[in-house]
């Protein structure tokens, strides 16, 4: 299993340490625990080692005609500096995966997919591009540092930098004497930024800026905290809210195509899911009594399966069990329907997202 740069700093905590796509990464830490994790992010400030996810460059003249043709969304809408969340579909408009794109230059881009997926972009970009364009797997070449939370912006003020740059925006600074990418990008739907330090000095970065998170009355957070914060905001995740079998349409996640270009792979399949509908579509769920929705679990109405849970948890921040589920297109916000909850029945109800307050801006 692939380690982390910071592996030996999580083991130094002792971490509970878990598989996420290949990667030993830390679920939580002792002595606060998930709960306690999910809230320092959402009242002050917390860290998160991200360095599983994948790292890739787009590089080469004609560099953004080619990933326009590839990516559902529309990268001539963002200026250099500026990212953009995006999706690769297959040509039947299943997600091989969602990503964000950090535009350098028209002939210079970075593209954080996720970890298990990476070689799966790598491997489709190359595949298609034209000559004169090269796509690198950079995977190892640089470690993710997730800086969320109200104070987030304070902690970096320590170390001389103001940052004031846009949502989805980038820059390139020094922490601890280490060029860094700093992204305002996250996955928490809290104010924060994405800190991409060289591997080799991820070590160096990672323990000035827990110096800081700490003299703040922050934590070192889990990826446990990562993924009842995200599943709060409703942002999905791939293998559970997209797949090569959920579209983006069917996920809910029109927003992030380019309806308006005229070309890119899949296009014509979720064209068609645009103007015909789908017969299921992703909604969440909020539970209206003490059941706890998990993934897989049956969403039903009058006992009859109409959908099936792609993430649940118990929302720390709600105090009652949430999910993100997959159901029959005809069921609306407000609606009751129910759980099999290991075989007993939950009451929930369709709800909007997201269930917490965005403070991303």
């Amino acid at each position: 299993m692939k380690q982390s740069p910071l592996h030996e700093r999580h083991l130094a905590r002792n971490a509970k340490m878990a598989d996420f796509g290949g990667w030993l990464m830390p679920i939580e830490y002792p002595g606060a625990g998930v709960l306690a994790e999910h809230a320092a992010v959402r009242e002050r400030v917390g860290l998160f080692d991200v360095s599983h996810l994948g790292k890739a460059s787009v590089i080469g003249q004609g560099a953004l005609d080619f990933l326009n043709l590839m990516l559902t969304n529309d990268l001539t809408k963002i200026s250099d500096g500026a990212a953009q969340y995006s999706m690769l579909c297959n040509s039947g408009g299943g997600v091989i995966d969602d990503l964000i794109v950090y535009r350098n230059s028209d002939a210079d881009f970075f593209i954080v997919p996720n970890a298990s997926n990476t070689s799966a972009v790598v491997e489709d970009l190359q595949a298609n591009a034209p000559a004169g364009i090269t796509v690198k797997n950079l995977h190892n070449e640089y470690g993710v540092i997730a800086l969320q939370g109200p104070l987030a912006a304070k902690v970096l003020a320590h170390f001389g930098l103001q940052i004031e740059i846009d949502y989805m925006a980038f820059t390139n600074v020094s922490i601890a004497n280490c060029d860094v990418i700093v992204c305002r990008t996250g996955y928490t739907g809290e104010y924060g930024f994405e800190v991409l330090p060289k591997w080799s000095q991820a070590l160096t970065v990672w323990d000035a800026l827990v110096e800081q998170v700490e003299a703040n009355d922050g934590l070192v957070c889990g990826l446990g905290a990562r993924d009842t914060l995200r599943t709060e905001m409703g942002y999905p995740l791939h293998g559970h809210e997209l797949s090569l079998e959920i579209s983006p349409v069917m996920a809910s996640a029109s927003w992030a195509v380019g309806w308006n270009k005229p070309q890119f792979q899949g296009r014509e399949v979720l064209q068609g899911q645009k103007e015909n509908g789908v017969t299921r579509r992703l909604v969440a769920l909020i539970s209206r009594d003490r059941g706890i929705p998990r993934p897989d679990m049956q969403v039903l109405n009058n006992g009859v399966e109409v959908g099936i849970v792609t993430s649940g948890t118990f929302s720390p921040s709600l105090k009652v069990g949430i999910a993100l589920a997959l159901v029959d297109s005809e069921f609306k916000t407000g609606q009751q329907l129910t759980i099999d909850v290991r075989g007993r029945t939950s009451n929930v109800e369709i709800v909007k997202l997201p269930l917490m307050p965005s403070h991303v801006r």
